[in-house]
């Protein structure tokens, strides 16, 4: 990861948590910054989603100030985001714009209904290697969404994951323009070693612009995207019909969006704890994306969510606090205002240098080391969350690393599935199971024991087991009937007390200890239905 700015960020604040005057300072240009990264790829998204620019910058206003005031995570940034925006076109461009609106005010409130439930704790299950593919894959996604600023003005449509078709810069203005990014990239590598007065991409945007306009450089400018002129965002009750078939058309994309939208946030919030080290509230943050994304569908806005890029570009530029978030959300809100013409005219390369910065930043170079050293499974699922990540989305990255990691731990818990055996003097064969009984292992389970030539009483020992799931009560199951098939007798020991309602057949086989375990098996029994039900 990038540095950070400063040695000691913590220093800057007051015993009573209050940031200092020049931290304040430092909180407000860091916002100033990401406000002036954040234009482009709100244009950029809109673009993609086929809305109105104003659309992805109001989203990107509304969303960016409401989870800065009341999120989990301050110095997080949210926005209009392409993961979102690719989701939207087809919604778009079959139903209009106003089923857009209505289907991210039913996101928003599936949202909150996922912090209500403190549904976000669930993040917790994402294994380390995910996280590594994921800000990989972020990083280079990061990277190929730059490559549409390389694209003669006019003549292309930003994409989310890529580029559209369009004639790609050539010759003097292609030169031009990667010195310009170049220009940007070491104004903001050097200025640190200078100073910290000012925040590196700032100085960098800065400088690089007014190079630009003082000698009247033919490069690429924000205004050559869009105008990003308009006024205040308004109160706006989607106009669609309010019946069933809206209902039907709008909740697929709603759940799509929210479910999107709430693992790159909850994402984010981890990464961005990692770096600063402190942790964020989950389900706190699933209620913030949720209302933001409520209220931006009722002022015209196109939804969003965390921004890792921006994010990164405020932890970097000093922002530790809500200040400057919040300072963000409203320097964009006076950009779209009152100074759009000034805004225009900042060249892209500047920031396309800046979000260069934050690619090699965001990347995880350490992966490459730590694929030598972790099992292969894990260096795969590295591989192939980043790789995903690039071709699909996020979301979708993530839960197929999830599945994949949760799959290969069953499948190597399952095959530590064994028993100690031994005769007793008064001719009994005892079985001390080793390793968790659950539905991986329930085969390998069954294959330990002969009742066919086990003497007549056999001991199945589970000191140092534990019965997990149901597939594991009905091994159990199985083999008492096995044995009493055979005419043999089965003693079970050291079984959980729960298990000892759940079993039937095999319940009677149980013997009591004082030293049983009393750990909960992950079913409840209901003894009114006799069905078992997921619990604990």
């Amino acid at each position: 990861m990038a540095a950070l700015a400063g040695s000691n960020p913590l220093a800057a604040f007051a015993p009573d948590g209050r940031p200092s005057p020049a931290q304040l300072r430092t909180e407000i240009l860091s916002g100033l910054t990401v406000a002036l990264a954040l234009v482009p790829e709100a244009v950029a998204f809109a673009f993609v989603a086929g809305v109105h620019p104003l659309v992805g910058l109001y989203a990107a206003f509304i969303v960016g100030l409401i989870t800065a005031v009341i999120g989990g995570r301050p110095g997080m940034i949210s926005g209009a985001t392409g993961a979102l925006a690719v989701v939207m076109v087809s919604l778009v461009s079959q139903h209009g714009v106003e089923y857009l609106f209505a289907t991210v005010v039913l996101m928003g409130l599936i949202q909150i209904a996922a912090g209500v439930l403190r549904l976000g704790k669930f993040i917790r299950l994402v294994p380390h290697p995910v996280m590594l593919g994921f800000v990989n894959g972020l990083a280079i996604v990061i990277f190929l969404a730059q490559m549409t600023q390389f694209r003669v003005p006019g003549t292309s449509v930003a994409e989310g994951h890529g580029m559209a078709g369009g004639q790609w810069l050539t010759g003097a203005p292609l030169a031009v323009m990667l010195g310009l990014v170049a220009l940007t990239m070491a104004i903001i590598w050097v200025m640190p070693r200078l100073t910290r007065a000012v925040p590196a991409p700032l100085a960098g945007i800065g400088i690089t612009a007014a190079i630009v306009i003082v000698f009247g450089i033919d490069v690429p400018r924000v205004g050559d995207m869009a105008s990003i002129n308009g006024g205040l965002p308004a109160f706006h009750i989607p106009m669609v019909p309010l019946t069933f078939e809206t209902f039907r058309i709008i909740l697929p994309y709603s759940l799509i969006l929210a479910a999107i939208g709430l693992i790159e946030s909850l994402l984010t919030l981890n990464l961005v704890g990692e770096i600063v080290h402190k942790r964020g509230g989950a389900s706190q943050e699933c209620v913030a994306q949720g209302l933001a994304n409520t209220v931006t569908g009722f002022f015209g806005g196109m939804g969003g969510c965390a921004m890792i890029g921006q994010s990164m570009i405020n932890v970097n530029s000093g922002g530790r606090t809500r200040i400057s978030g919040i300072s963000a959300a409203l320097f964009l809100l006076l950009f779209i205002v009152a100074a759009s013409p000034l805004i225009e005219q900042i060249p892209l390369a500047a920031l396309v240098g800046v979000m260069f910065m934050v690619v090699i930043g965001t990347f995880a170079w350490r992966s490459f080391i730590i694929m030598r050293k972790v099992p292969l499974t894990d260096a795969l699922v590295i591989v192939l969350v980043t790789v995903v990540t690039v071709l699909t989305d996020l979301a979708t990255a993530v839960v197929v690393g999830v599945i994949i990691a949760a799959l290969v731990f069953a499948w190597k818990s399952a095959r530590h599935i064994h028993a100690k055996t031994y005769l007793t003097p008064e001719g009994a064969k005892v079985y001390q199971i080793q390793g968790p009984l659950f539905f991986g292992s329930a085969h390998g389970f069954a294959e330990i024991f002969d009742p066919a030539g086990d003497p007549g009483l056999v001991v199945v020992d589970f000191a140092d087991s534990r019965v997990a799931d149901q597939s594991a009560l009905s091994a159990i199951e199985s083999l008492a009937m096995k044995y009493e098939s055979a005419g043999k007798k089965l003693e079970l020991r050291h079984l959980s007390h729960d298990c000892h309602q759940l079993l039937s057949r095999a319940g009677q086989l149980i013997i009591d200890a004082d030293d049983d375990p009393d750990y909960a098996i992950a079913a409840n029994y209901s003894v009114k239905t006799g069905v078992l039900n997921a619990g604990h």
